[in-house]
């Protein structure tokens, strides 16, 4: 079986519509909707933390329960959950954990831009 690497996890990413990339914080890759990050991607092989992304509660209990998968520093609060390796998960379940993370962080980006656009309107009147 066949894990997922950098370029498979980042070319799933970008496949989500209205995705960007920017290297962010040394050597990882912040994939966002609108300013919002929905996963991370460390390019550094020796960090704790390789692959980073969104979950709900449920989902956060079940998965730190896993070997290989904690809370994410500093935002595993808000249900971030991280992975020590990239081979931590199944693919699939990386694919479809991501999936979910991006649905999750665009609906809440598309709900900001709402009110940032009311906000400016309303300040123009």
């Amino acid at each position: 079986m066949l894990f997922m690497d950098v370029d498979s996890i980042r070319s799933h990413c970008l496949s989500f519509p209205k995705t960007k990339e920017k290297l962010q914080w040394g050597e990882t890759l912040c994939f966002k909707v609108g300013e919002k990050i929905f996963t991370l991607l460390s390019l550094d092989v020796a960090s704790e933390t390789r692959l980073a992304f969104k979950c709900t509660p449920e989902r956060f209990a079940e998965l730190i329960e896993l070997e290989g998968v904690r809370p994410a520093p500093y935002v595993g609060r808000y249900h971030w959950v991280a992975l020590e390796q990239l081979d931590s998960l199944p693919d699939r379940e990386i694919e479809e954990l991501i999936g979910a993370s991006y649905a999750m962080v665009a609906a809440k980006a598309r709900v900001s831009h709402r009110r940032d656009r009311r906000a400016r309107r309303a300040k123009k009147a």
